[in-house]
């Protein structure tokens, strides 16, 4: 059944001190033993008319956008994930580094960190930090 959630994303890249942070309402279900949180991103974000899925097992998380920008990226500890990235402005090639990640999700929510490094169309990003919150309603 699904439930009506709180999802709380807060993104650090390199050494930055200051957090992008979204607060968004979105939905929470399990299904076929993976928990689901879905959202709809908005103009803030630059990535309005997209749905944004994270499917989220103990080891690994997946975010999946699909819209007028798509994307499936996956973290899981010491994985390296290639994908394609398609924006309104062009579709890049994006590799995705997991370093480290701790998942702690049950009916109830949970919060999700990801430490990750990325490099897109073969220019490396400075690392980045994800922190995930889910608070169901």
């Amino acid at each position: 059944m699904k439930k009506k959630a709180i999802i709380t994303i807060s993104s650090i890249q390199g050494e930055k001190e200051d957090a992008v942070e979204v607060v968004t309402p979105g939905s929470f279900y399990e299904e076929d033993n993976s928990y689901y949180a879905v959202y709809e991103e908005t103009e803030i974000s630059g990535m309005k008319g997209t749905t944004t899925t994270l499917k989220i097992n103990p080891q690994e998380l997946i975010l999946l956008r699909e819209g007028t920008t798509n994307a499936n990226m996956h973290f899981a500890h010491d994985s390296n994930n290639l994908s394609m990235y398609d924006t309104p402005y062009g579709t890049l090639r994006m590799e995705v580094i997991t370093k480290e990640i701790d998942i702690a999700v049950n009916d109830e929510g949970g919060d999700i960190a990801v430490k990750y490094d990325m490099n897109i169309s073969g220019q490396k990003v400075p690392g980045t930090s994800l922190d995930i919150n889910i608070k169901v309603q």
